[in-house]
């Protein structure tokens, strides 16, 4: 197993923000645990309203993993799956441009790569039950919080969540955060004892990207500064 002190990569933080992607394929090459903590403990650095640190996290590796991950496949493909439901909704119920186009480039770009026919949801459903698995990264993460809490800890979170990633890239590990999971957020919290007071917001896959999946070619294109920026006084 490669020592905690072969991970560390002198990146700079430009350099980490901007190599930072949602990776779909991983290989099995383990994740130390001090490795996951010292991640997690540089994220924590994130700021919160007045330092509440409202984040939560759970990992798993191992057979706790392995048994989630059976569970959340199985149910994935069952259409009558009664613990089925999502803990928020995520994304708009009407779709609206500029959001819809991005949004369909991506799904395309992506099928494209894998060789997914359009309208082929049979293999459309195959590639999403890859999320359950983590898409073969070792380890997964949760990031959880108390349901009280109002949309600025959202805010709190996210920001946590990003370090996380970012973070992850000094170690030469990449990431792919998961909305997939609060569909089954019931499976999650019965396997990790994540109590209903908490929310789920979100999982993420954690490990060395494989280089040769085809998936881990894609390209997710960003629109220019000057497109979402609006600059006053300068």
């Amino acid at each position: 197993m490669a020592s905690e002190e072969s991970y560390t990569r002198p990146l700079s933080a430009l350099e980490a923000v901007r190599s930072r992607r949602s990776v779909r394929a991983f290989t099995a090459e383990p994740v130390p645990r001090a490795v996951v903590e010292e991640i997690l403990e540089a994220a924590s650095r994130a700021p919160s309203g007045s330092n509440i640190q409202p984040w939560k996290v759970h990992a798993v590796a191992g057979a706790a993993r392995e048994a989630l991950s059976a569970e959340l496949r199985a149910a994935h493909f069952d259409p009558a799956d009664a613990q089925a439901g999502a803990e928020y909704t995520y994304y708009p119920t009407q779709w609206f441009e500029p959001y819809l186009a991005r949004r369909r480039k991506i799904g395309w770009d992506l099928y494209g790569l894998l060789g997914i026919a359009k309208g082929d949801r049979e293999a459309m459903a195959h590639q999403h039950a890859r999320n359950y698995d983590f898409f073969g990264a070792p380890v997964g993460l949760f990031f959880t919080m108390d349901r009280r809490m109002e949309q600025g800890s959202w805010l709190d979170v996210g920001m946590f969540m990003e370090n996380v990633m970012v973070a992850a890239r000094g170690f030469g590990l990449d990431t792919c955060p998961q909305a997939a999971f609060i569909t089954h957020h019931r499976i999650v919290r019965r396997h990790l004892g994540i109590p209903d007071t908490d929310i789920l917001l979100s999982g993420m896959a954690l490990g060395h990207a494989d280089p040769d999946a085809p998936e881990n070619r894609l390209e997710t294109e960003r629109a220019p500064v000057a497109d979402f920026t609006r600059f006053h006084g300068f």
